[in-house]
């Protein structure tokens, strides 16, 4: 005997039809996706072509200049010339060396102390997920650091610790907290309502898991991009910071600290702040041009 086969109607009938025949969970792959495709858009291509001439410079320093960056000539503050295209400083030290390697400086200590300030920040930020004192802790934390301007809050870190490379690296970490742990924090907010966090909860999902399955894949956007936009600032921090004199320690080289000597001899020697002075702009465009289109991507759906 054939059993009539029911006919659906009204509005199930259309979310049937208008369900896909299959169904996929969407994956962390599209993220990837979405940012690479970000770096075939005019300003990401302008800024990895920018970045990676910079990166490639400052990795080849020791082949570009065999001598190092301290060779010392008899002729001190010459003008340009074919064997030195930037000039001599005061001790007769090529200037366009002295700004490879301190670019070489520059690179080393944003690309180490951005990347750890975004994650000590991310984790202060959700750590109130998991503890309401813990996160209300962390914020008023961040509120303090916040209250300090970046440039009086380096120069006190750098006079406890002392001027050098370390102290530089600390002021850039402890700078950027607030920022991230800011953005974390929001993304936290909107996230531990939505429906499949709870779903998750009501399951019996831990919270430690919850927050690593599927609140910190939802607030990695906005932290991604805060972290190209402190980059340029991290830049500045480090510039404003030696140009002060609590910089990097002579006759080690940095892009600040040959800016701070520089501006003493800048009417007889232009190109002493001519060169630090440019890749630190070239330096700090690429930065920008990459947040700029990695918050195009992330914002695009």
């Amino acid at each position: 005997m054939d059993i009539p086969k029911r006919t659906l109607t009204g509005p199930v009938a259309a979310a049937t039809v208008a369900a896909p025949k299959t169904a996929r969970k969407p994956g962390r792959g599209g993220t990837f996706v979405r940012y690479a495709k970000a770096f075939r858009t005019p300003k990401g291509i302008a800024a990895a072509v920018l970045l990676a001439l910079l990166v490639a410079v400052a990795v080849l320093a020791p082949v570009l200049a065999p001598g190092g960056y301290d060779q010392q000539a008899r002729d001190a503050l010459t003008g340009p010339s074919a064997a030195h295209l930037l000039g001599t400083d005061e001790f007769g030290r090529d200037i366009l060396v002295r700004t490879i390697y301190g670019l070489r400086t520059d690179l080393s200590l944003i690309l180490t102390a951005v990347p750890v300030s975004m994650v000590l920040g991310t984790l202060l930020g959700l750590s109130g997920y998991l503890s309401k004192p813990l996160g209300s802790a962390t914020q008023r934390l961040l509120d303090i650091i916040l209250g300090f301007p970046g440039l009086i809050l380096g120069i006190m870190i750098v006079l406890m610790i002392g001027a050098g490379w370390t102290s530089l690296f600390v002021a850039i970490v402890i700078a950027g907290l607030p920022g991230f742990g800011r953005l974390a924090r929001a993304g936290l907010l909107a996230q531990q309502q939505r429906e499949y966090v709870l779903a998750a909860r009501v399951l019996g999902v831990s919270r430690p898991k919850v927050l690593v399955r599927h609140i910190l894949p939802n607030v990695t956007d906005p932290i991604l991009v805060q972290a190209t936009v402190f980059m340029v600032v991290a830049i500045f921090i480090e510039a404003g910071l030696s140009i002060v004199g609590l910089g990097i320690n002579p006759p080690n080289p940095s892009l600040g600290a040959m800016l701070n000597v520089g501006a003493r001899y800048v009417s007889t020697l232009p190109t002493y702040v001519l060169g630090p002075g440019l890749v630190l702009l070239l330096l700090a465009l690429a930065f920008t041009l990459l947040s700029d289109a990695l918050n195009e991507a992330a914002t695009r759906r």
